[in-house]
C-alpha cells in the first residue's frame, strides 16, 4: 500500500493546508461523527449515515473526501459516479459489513426467494445491489413500515447484516422479520454488568444506546436511537446527566451543542478501557486527510454493474425518507 503521508513537510499547519488544497481541488470534506475531534473541526459536513447519504448526493464538488469508513466511501461513489471519491486510508473497514459476504448472503437469499431485502446500509456495494431498500438506524422503522404499506402487511422480510438493529426494528414495527446474523464489534462488545454499575453510581443519569447494542443492554436504556437522535435527544432533554452506549466519538458533537450537560460514556468489557472506539473509523488521521487531497488518493471505485444494481435500492431510501 502507498505511503501518502511521505509527501506531507515537517511542521505544516495541516488544518490550514487541508483547508487550501480543499479550495484548490473543489473538494468537500464528509465526516461521520464518529471521526476524531479534529477531523470532526475541519469537515464541512458532519453527520449518521442518512444525514451523510443525503449530503453525498447534494454534492456539486469535484472531489468527496469522506472521512469514515468504506462503505460510506462508497455509497457516495454509487450516488456521484462522475466525482472522485477518496477515502484517507483504504483500510477503513467496518466489521458488520465484513460479518456479511456478498457470496454467501447470495445463498441466503436464495433460500428466502419471496423476501423483500431491507438491508442496513453498513454493508458493501455488492450486498447493496442484492438489495431492495436500504435503511439507516434513523429510518430503519420507517423504512419496513413502508415495504409493510406498498407490498402488504404479510409481506415476509429479510433484515440484513445487523441482528441488533434488525431485533429492535421488529419489535418496534410489531411483527417478525429474518434477520442475518451479523453485529458491529463496538455495539456488542459494551459491557451490561459495567453499565449497571455505572448506573448504580449515577442514578440521576439517564442512558442512551444505539440499536445495534446488544438486546439485553438496550433493556437497560431510558432512550434508543440512531446516532444523530442521540445527539438531538441529549441537546432536546431536560436531564443534565446521560450514560451514552455508542461509539464515543459522537461525545464531541454532544459537548459542542450541549456544553451543560455532563456525558459518560458507557464502558466496554474491557476493563483496561474507559469507552469503545471503533478502530476502523479512528484509521483516519489529519495527515491522512492532507495526504489524500495531495496526491488525488487514495481512491474508492465501485465496478459499473454493481453500483447500477446498488443505486436502485439506495436512491429508493433517499425517496422513501423525504
Amino acid at each position: 500500500m502507498v505511503n501518502f503521508e511521505k509527501s506531507i513537510p515537517a511542521g505544516i499547519d495541516l488544518v490550514d493546508a487541508i483547508l487550501k488544497l480543499k479550495r484548490e481541488k473543489n473538494a468537500v470534506i464528509l465526516a461521520h461523527y464518529y471521526q476524531e475531534e479534529e477531523i470532526q473541526d475541519i469537515a464541512d459536513f458532519i453527520g449518521d449515515s442518512l444525514e451523510l447519504a443525503r449530503a453525498a448526493q447534494k454534492s456539486t464538488a469535484d472531489r468527496i473526501l469522506f472521512a469514515g469508513v468504506h462503505f460510506m466511501a462508497e455509497g457516495a461513489k454509487i450516488l456521484n459516479p462522475s466525482r472522485k471519491v477518496l477515502l484517507p486510508d483504504l483500510r477503513a473497514g467496518c466489521s458488520l459489513s465484513d460479518s456479511c459476504p456478498p457470496a454467501k448472503f447470495a445463498k441466503f437469499r436464495e433460500t428466502h426467494p419471496d423476501h423483500f431485502v431491507v438491508t442496513y446500509i453498513n454493508c458493501s456495494a455488492a450486498i447493496k445491489a442484492q438489495s431492495d431498500v436500504i435503511c439507516t438506524s434513523s429510518n430503519a422503522v420507517k423504512i419496513v413500515k413502508r415495504v409493510l404499506a406498498e407490498f402488504g402487511q404479510d409481506k415476509p422480510i429479510l433484515f440484513a447484516p445487523d441482528r441488533n438493529l434488525g431485533a429492535w426494528v421488529a419489535k418496534e414495527v410489531g411483527r417478525e422479520m429474518t434477520l442475518w446474523q451479523g453485529a458491529c464489534i463496538v455495539h456488542e462488545t459494551f459491557s451490561e454488568r459495567r453499565l449497571i454499575e455505572l448506573k448504580v453510581q449515577n442514578p440521576d443519569a439517564e442512558i442512551i444506546a444505539h440499536p445495534e447494542c446488544e438486546p439485553s443492554l438496550l433493556s437497560k436504556a431510558d432512550y434508543i436511537g440512531s446516532t444523530s437522535a442521540l445527539l438531538n435527544h441529549v441537546i432536546q432533554s431536560p436531564t443534565k446527566k446521560f450514560i451514552v452506549a455508542t461509539e464515543e466519538g459522537i461525545l464531541h458533537q454532544m459537548r459542542k451543542r450541549a456544553p451543560e450537560k455532563e456525558l459518560i460514556p458507557a464502558p466496554p468489557n474491557n476493563s483496561n478501557c474507559s469507552c469503545n472506539e471503533c478502530p476502523f473509523m479512528k484509521l483516519n488521521t489529519l495527515e491522512k486527510i492532507y495526504a489524500a487531497l495531495l496526491n488525488d488518493g487514495p481512491e474508492v471505485t465501485v465496478p459499473a454493474e454493481i453500483a447500477e444494481k446498488a443505486l436502485k435500492p439506495l436512491q429508493r431510501m433517499l425517496d422513501w425518507s423525504v
